[in-house]
């Protein structure tokens, strides 16, 4: 038996059966995609993307010294006292979210378990200074990033 449309139940149109796959690029179309892909921040680009054009030093000489993370040009523990004097606002924020996140996993390697050092979650805590995070979220942070 025929369904209303001509066909039998339960079969496919044709047209419906590529709805599901994705439709061929051609070289120039994949290329523009691609320019358009959001860019990563690496320490750097960071450091260049959130510096308002108030604040008078330059963020790229404020960088981490690994392994004890500090502050290459001032001896600061990083993120030093330059980064969190900037001033905030949501888009600020968000840029160093995403800058800061990358940080954190190397960060708590590098510095858990060293006599009189600082914890996991104190670390959480110590490069997301700029968003409100309880001990239980910095926690949970932390050991999502071991």
């Amino acid at each position: 038996m025929t369904h209303h449309t001509g066909r039998e139940p339960g079969s496919v149109a044709p047209e419906r059966l590529d709805a599901g796959k994705p439709e061929r690029l051609d070289a120039e179309e994949a290329v523009r995609l691609d320019a358009e892909k959001p860019e990563r921040l690496d320490a750097e680009k960071a450091a260049s993307a959130v510096r308002p054009t108030d604040v008078p030093v330059d963020l790229e000489l404020h960088c981490a010294g690994r392994p004890a993370w500090r502050c290459v040009h001032d001896g600061e523990p990083f993120p030093c006292p330059t980064w969190r004097a900037l001033p905030l606002d949501d888009n600020l924020r968000a840029v160093l979210l995403a800058a800061f996140t990358l940080f954190l996993r190397p960060a708590i390697r590098d510095l858990r378990g060293h006599p009189d050092g600082p914890t996991p979650p104190e670390i959480v805590r110590r490069f997301l200074w700029f968003l409100p995070v309880t001990d239980e979220e910095a926690r949970a942070v932390a050991l999502r990033y071991r």
